[in-house]
This record gives structure tokens, C-alpha cells and sequence, in this order.
């Protein structure tokens, strides 16, 4: 193979192309063996098999006479010829595959292991009946010479013993483990007989376990091979968990002191382990003169042991400080966290910008353990905050903090971003002090670490700003200078990366910021970013993110001015822009504010931008819309809205009228249906005043049940119009369905599209409104515009535009974000 020169690596020069020209022939080369490989009519011949025979038929034959490749599809359908018929599958295939068995290879033993478990949890058959015809076949295989082998029967067993009965317990599995745990056995059948003793406890009693049981362990604990030690050793938690405290003190804990001290390293890791989970079960004069001592020594020797037993420790040390806080001298507390501060830099001391080119691999596999270390020291920082007490934080644990968000490895740095929320939330109103070390974790070269911190970063940012010294809402991140640079930094770094689900979530956890920021900040530094990346960024889900967090930024701005300027541009920019895939996001846009805001807001300010959209040239403009439309309809009071309904059902009807792409129009019909099922809001307040205009006097419930109706009867009188009109025959007659009215026309110009006339969907009266006279921006005073696109009816479809607006519904319908 011929490996692109580094030069090429994004970029293909003619040089490179021919290289992977040549790579391809080569693989031609490689690919004709292959084809020699194929089967030969013979084979195939061999290969075939009766149509006409039944599942159980077939089965027993290709078991019987059939290639191994066979016999093991029949194996791995077992659980299916159960479902369907499992007294003859018990009667004629089982001793069938019982045979096959015995000569089997790797392949067909583990898919009869994964079967045999399949059939146990679909409970095909009865305990009684799979005990009694699976269980011994289970047994016989558990020795297999393959380790993989052996391990997966071991795992379809120790589920077995689950659900058999004590009695079958006891004959077929416990009274065997007798000799199968003895010194005379393979070390294959003392470690497998280990991992049943440790399931088996919690089966029987405590008073038969240790009649019965606990013998064989300490045996096992005592064999003469370190893995037999080391295996039993981990089965006591198990074993303790089953035969409760006074049991556990004076037989497993013995065991474990012991073994504690066995010349194995393995097995004094596994003891040390197995002492750790157990700690809860230990009083305190257990813990502080039997375990604390054992703790201290191992502690003491893991320096001048294997990197391994450092790497356990270092991930169980926060167990550690649960379970033994209390019971640390002064001198002990300080010498435990002394040993924590060393491994949180073991390794660092070394010199770094080597060549790894250069580095002996064993040095190298040594870094790699101790860059395990600080990362599980990491992991636990958070309970070595508790163990110093928070107060106690800047004193003992900062500089080591510092450290760890500074580590040169990225995996530090990515745990101990995970913890950071943890970690202000101990420190509660010390939070001031890990500032500086948010700004490193934002500024972070890895994505990996960004992304870690902001999972919790609106968490992270409340604290900081409540928890701190500063009680004075103003000054809530006055301390933090440096915090809106970095978050914008981090939005810019995750943009420009291929990362794009770590810039959405980004972009979803800035929905937080009017908590912990002022709107000004928010107005002048995030929200028109937010605009941008609706408007021009290429990822679907991106965009989605980023145009609900503006929403949000445009519900908590309380300055009329800098409020109806963004809403003037969602309208301009988005839902009468050039491009349809920024209308697109104004659909989407007006979801979010019907989520969001209150119903009159949408109504007062988006309502008709959106509805004038079932007049846009791109189809699929129109088809969201129509998805949309029972939302909209939603936001609608009776009668206050009843203008607006009538629009509303003045677009829909059109919609049916008009529409000439047979995707959109089926959509509107099925929108039809669902807008006539749809019940409205009742303005009841509205309803009274109308009836005290007459009389002065209140409305009677009756009355007012009666107004009700009629507005009810109204509403399905237009309905059944929409119906009738929906599921006619012809659509072509455009005069029978709608007055004729002019369109709004666009004319190109040099800063966009320039609007001439407006008309607006009411049949009632048309008002123009010249588009010349609106200003650049919202002023306090100035309305915002109700506006009207171009209609699908336009003399020149064409000169909409190239890809921006030209409806070509094949291409547009397919368009989805970068995965």
C-alpha cells in the first residue's frame, strides 16, 4: 500500500489521486483469491435442502448430516423451535445437539450457550423441564479447553442458579463442587467452582452456608495457585452480602487480613478491593483496628509495587474517605492527604516534549498508568473536598485543584471537568475560588473538555453567581471579568470544529444566561451571534438550538427598543428572506415563541408573518406550515381573535384552492381534519363586556352557554366548508374558492428584495401598504409590520431565484443536517 504524503492529507493533488489508483488495484489483486473461494456446484448441491420439510424435519437432518456451518444456524434458532414447538424440539433435535456438541467447535459452543440462556429468560419451558433437559449439557461444557468457551457456559450457569430450586441446587450443582474444588482438579475447575460458590450463597441459609459453603471457600482462599486465591478473594463480597455481619467478622474478614498480605499482588489487590466495598458492613472498632492499619500498609508499599495496585487505589480512595471518616487521627488525616496530593502529580515530575518516537515502550506504558492515576485522583475530588471539609478547600486541596485543570493530559482535564459542578456545589459560597479555573476549563484546546464541562454549565454559572460573596444582584459575576470572552470563545471554537453536537449543546445550555447576566450583556455580545448562526450555519439541529436560545434571550429583554428590533428581523430576515431554508427557520422560530411566550405575543407579532407564508413559491415552505398550523391556530381567543381566525381560515382555503403540489395538499388535508377537532379558547371576560353594552347588565350563565355555542356552531359550519372543499373533486377553478385579489411582487435589488405592494388575506377589505416608508429599525413608537410574500402565482417563477426560493421539491424535501 502506498500511504498519502502528509501534505495531501485534506486535499487531493493529482499525485495522491493516482496513489489511490494504485491502492484500488492492488485490492483488485487481493479481492481475486476471494472469488476463486466461492462455492462449487457440488458444494452447493450439498448445501441444499428440501423445501418441502418441516422446521423440526429440517433441523434434525442438516444436525445429522448437514456442514458444521449449518448445524450451528439450527443451534442459534433454537430458541424460536421452543417458541413454536418445544416438545418435539425436547424430543428430537435436543439429543441431536447434544451429540453435536461433544465435537463442536468454538463458534457452534457459544452460540449453544447464548441459546441455552435465550430460552432460559423467554421461560419456553417450565424450571422443572429446563433443568431437566439443559442443565447437565451446561455442566459438561464448563471445563471447555477455550477459556471464551468456558466463561459463556459459566455465565448461562451462574443465571440458571438463579432461578433453580434449592434441592436442585444442592444435588446437581453444590454436592458436585465437593471434588471439583480440590487441590487434584485443573486450575480451569477450581476457578470456575469460585465463581459458583459466590453465586450460590445467597441460595441457601446462613446456617447451610456455613455448613457447607464456607468450608470449600477457605479452602479456595488457601490453594496453592494466586489466581485460585485471587478468584475466591473477589467472590467474598458476594459470600458476605449472603450470610450477614457476625459471619462476616469472624470468617470472611479473617480471610481477607490474610490475604491482605499474600505474596501475590493480584491477590492483595483483590483483597484490598473486596475490604473497601465491604466497609459499611464493619463497626467502627473494626475499621479503625483491623482495616485502617491495612489501609496505612498498603498505602505504603504501593509506591515500590506495580502501577496497577497504584491505579486501584487511587479510584477507590474516595470510598475510602466515606467509609473511614471519623476514625483518621490528625496525623493520619494529614499523611492520607499528603498521599492523595502525590498521586494527583505522579508522573508530572518527569520531563515532557520528548519524542514517543524515542521512548522505550515500557516507560510509555508507564505513563499511560500514571496518567490513569490523576484521572481517577480526578474523579475523586469531590469527595476529598468532604474529607478536608469545604471551609478547609483554598488551604489544602486548591493548589491541587489548580494542577488538575492544568494536567497536559487530556483524560485529567475531562474528569475533573465532569466533576466541576460537584465541586462548586461543596464549596457553596467559596465558589469565588474555582473562577479562574472555569475560564481555563472554557478556553480548554480539547472539545472533549468543553464539552464535559457544559454539561452542567447552567448549574456551574447559577452557583457562581449566588453562591459568592457579592449579594448584590448587579455584581453577581463582577468578580468574573473574564467569563463572557470565554464563553464566546468556547461558542466559536466549537463552531469552527466538525463537532457540531457539541456546539448544539452549547448553544442549548446558553438558554441559562439571562439567569446570571444582564440583557444588555446578552443583547450586545450573544443575541445577534445567535441570529447569525440561525441565518447562515449549515447543521439543521444547530440552527434549531441556537434559534430557542434566542427566543429565550428575546423573553427575558425588557427594553421595548432592543426587543422589537429582533423581532423586526425574524420577520425581515427570516420569514420574508431570500433563502427558503431561512423561512424554513421562521417556522421553526414561531414554535419555539408559541413554547415560549404567551399566546398574544405570538399573535400580535408573528401571526400573520407566519400565516402569509401558504403563499410561498418553495413547497416546502408551505408543507411545514401546514404542520404548523394547529399550533397557530392554538394562540387563538374567541372572540378577541376573531379577525385572526377568519385569516386563518381564509389562507387554509386557499391552500385548498390553489395548491398544486400533491404532497402539500395532502398535507392540508389531514391539517383540515385536525383544525376542525380542535377546540377554541373561550375569552369569557371578552363576552361579558359585549353583552353589558346592551343592557349593563351581567351575563346569565345561560346566556352566556348560549353565546358559546353559537360560537361552537360557527366554528363547525366553517369547518364542514373546509371539508367540502378539501375532498372535491376539482381544485382547478381558483375564482370559485377565493375573490381575485393582487399579490404582493418582489422586485430584485441591490441590498435584497425589494417589496412594491402588500395586500393582506382579508377578503373583507385590502389595505396597501407601502413598503418604501418603513424604517430600518424599530423605534419605541414605530409598529411592526405585517407583511406579505410573493404568491405561488407569480407571472416569472423564475426569477424567485436560483436555489435560494426555486421550488424544486425533490431536492428540498431530502435536504438533512450533517450527521
Amino acid at each position: 500500500m502506498h500511504p498519502p504524503p502528509p501534505a495531501a492529507a485534506m486535499e487531493f493533488s493529482q499525485n495522491s489521486l493516482f496513489g489511490y489508483m494504485e491502492d484500488l488495484q492492488e485490492l483488485t489483486i487481493i479481492e481475486r483469491p476471494v472469488r476463486r473461494s466461492l462455492k462449487t456446484p457440488e458444494e452447493i448441491e450439498r448445501l441444499t435442502v428440501d423445501e418441502d420439510l418441516s422446521d423440526i424435519e429440517r433441523a434434525v437432518y442438516l444436525l445429522s448430516a448437514g456442514q458444521d456451518i449449518q448445524g450451528t444456524s439450527v443451534i442459534a434458532n433454537l430458541p424460536f423451535l421452543m417458541r413454536q414447538n418445544p416438545a418435539e424440539t425436547l424430543r428430537r433435535i435436543l439429543p441431536k445437539v447434544r451429540e453435536v456438541l461433544r465435537v463442536a467447535g468454538v463458534e457452534m459452543q457459544l452460540t449453544a450457550a447464548v441459546s441455552f440462556l435465550t430460552i432460559l429468560q423467554e421461560e419456553s419451558v417450565s424450571i422443572h423441564t429446563y433443568a431437566h433437559s439443559f442443565l447437565q449439557v451446561i455442566l459438561l461444557h464448563l471445563e471447555h479447553r477455550d477459556a471464551g468457551v468456558s466463561n459463556a457456559w459459566l455465565e448461562t450457569l451462574l443465571s440458571v442458579i438463579e432461578v433453580l430450586p434449592k434441592e436442585t441446587l444442592r444435588h446437581e450443582i453444590l454436592n458436585p463442587l465437593v471434588s471439583k474444588a480440590q487441590l487434584s482438579q485443573t486450575v480451569q475447575s477450581r476457578l470456575v467452582s469460585c465463581k459458583i460458590l459466590g453465586k450460590l450463597t445467597n441460595k441457601f441459609d446462613a446456617l447451610a452456608v456455613k455448613r457447607e459453603i464456607l468450608p470449600l471457600v477457605k479452602s479456595l482462599c488457601q490453594d496453592v495457585e494466586y489466581e485460585v486465591r485471587s478468584c475466591m478473594c473477589r467472590q467474598l463480597e458476594n459470600i458476605a452480602q449472603g450470610i450477614g455481619t457476625e459471619l462476616t467478622k469472624s470468617v470472611v474478614l479473617p480471610e481477607l487480613i490474610e490475604l491482605s498480605r499474600d505474596e501475590g499482588s493480584s491477590v492483595r489487590l483483590a483483597a484490598f478491593e473486596t475490604l473497601v466495598n465491604l466497609l459499611d458492613i464493619f463497626d467502627t472498632d473494626d475499621r479503625s483496628q483491623t482495616i485502617l492499619p491495612l489501609v496505612k500498609s498498603f498505602c505504603e508499599k504501593s509506591f515500590k509495587a506495580d502501577e496497577s495496585i497504584l491505579i486501584s487505589l487511587s479510584f477507590h480512595l474516595g470510598k475510602l474517605c466515606h467509609g473511614l471518616y471519623g476514625i483518621f487521627t490528625p496525623d493520619q488525616h494529614l499523611r492520607f492527604l499528603e498521599f492523595y496530593k502525590k498521586l494527583c502529580t505522579l508522573g508530572l515530575q518527569q520531563e515532557n516534549g520528548h519524542n514517543e518516537n524515542q521512548i522505550p515502550p515500557q516507560i510509555l506504558e508507564q505513563e499511560k498508568k500514571y496518567i490513569s492515576v490523576r484521572k481517577n485522583c480526578a474523579y475523586n475530588f469531590p469527595a476529598m473536598i468532604v474529607f478536608v471539609d469545604p471551609k478547609n478547600f483554598h488551604m489544602d486541596l486548591y493548589s491541587t485543584f489548580f494542577c488538575l485543570c492544568h494536567d497536559p493530559e487530556v483524560p485529567v482535564r475531562y474528569t475533573i471537568a465532569i466533576c466541576f459542578h460537584e465541586v462548586s456545589k461543596l464549596l457553596n459560597s467559596g465558589v469565588y475560588l474555582i473562577h479562574k479555573e472555569l475560564i481555563t476549563l472554557l478556553q480548554d484546546e480539547s472539545l472533549e473538555v468543553l464539552d464535559a464541562l457544559i454539561d452542567h454549565l447552567p448549574e456551574i454559572l447559577e452557583l457562581m453567581s449566588t453562591g459568592g460573596e457579592s449579594s448584590v444582584q448587579e455584581n453577581k459575576l463582577s468578580s468574573l471579568p473574564d467569563l463572557i470572552p470565554a464563553l464566546t470563545a468556547a461558542e466559536q471554537r466549537a463552531a469552527a470544529s466538525l463537532k457540531w453536537r457539541t456546539h448544539e449543546k452549547l448553544l442549548q445550555k446558553y438558554a441559562c444566561l439571562p439567569h446570571v447576566i444582564s440583557s444588555d450583556q446578552i443583547y450586545y455580545r450573544f443575541l445577534q451571534r445567535m441570529f447569525t448562526i440561525v441565518m447562515t450555519n449549515n447543521v439543521l439541529p444547530v440552527q434549531k438550538a441556537a434559534s430557542r436560545t434566542l427566543c429565550i434571550f428575546l423573553r427575558y429583554n425588557r427594553k421595548q427598543e432592543q426587543r422589537h428590533e429582533v423581532i423586526q428581523k425574524l420577520i425581515e430576515q427570516l420569514g420574508q428572506g431570500k433563502s427558503y431554508w431561512n423561512r424554513l427557520r421562521f417556522l421553526d422560530t414561531c414554535e419555539f415563541i408559541i413554547e415560549i411566550f404567551s399566546k398574544s405575543f405570538f399573535c400580535k407579532y408573528f401571526f400573520l408573518p407566519a400565516i402569509e407564508l401558504t403563499h410561498d413559491p418553495v413547497a416546502n415552505v408551505r408543507m411545514k406550515l401546514c404542520y404548523l398550523l394547529p399550533k397557530v391556530k392554538s394562540t387563538l381567543k374567541i372572540p378577541a381573535d376573531k379577525h385572526l381566525l377568519q385569516q386563518l381560515e381564509m389562507c387554509v382555503r386557499k391552500l385548498l384552492c390553489q395548491e398544486k403540489d400533491k404532497d402539500v395538499l395532502a398535507t392540508v388535508k389531514r391539517t383540515v381534519l385536525e383544525l376542525d377537532r380542535m377546540e377554541m379558547s373561550m375569552d369569557a371576560e371578552q363576552l361579558e363586556k359585549e353583552k353589558q353594552q346592551n343592557d349593563g347588565r351581567p351575563m346569565s350563565d345561560k346566556t352566556f352557554e348560549k353565546k358559546r355555542k353559537e360560537i361552537k356552531k360557527s366554528k363547525l359550519i366553517r369547518s364542514q366548508s373546509f371539508n367540502n372543499q378539501a375532498f372535491h373533486a376539482k381544485y382547478g377553478n381558483l375564482d370559485k374558492c377565493a375573490g381575485k385579489s393582487s399579490t404582493a411582487a418582489y422586485t430584485p435589488s441591490v441590498s435584497g428584495l425589494t417589496k412594491t405592494s402588500v395586500i393582506s388575506l382579508t377578503d373583507d377589505s385590502f389595505r396597501t401598504r407601502n413598503a418604501g416608508s418603513a424604517p430600518s429599525s424599530f423605534s419605541s413608537n414605530t409598529p411592526l409590520p405585517s407583511t406579505s410574500r410573493g404568491t405561488g402565482n407569480s407571472g416569472d417563477p423564475k426569477s424567485s431565484g436560483s436555489k435560494d426560493t426555486q421550488p424544486r421539491k425533490a431536492t428540498l424535501k431530502s435536504r438533512k443536517s450533517n450527521p
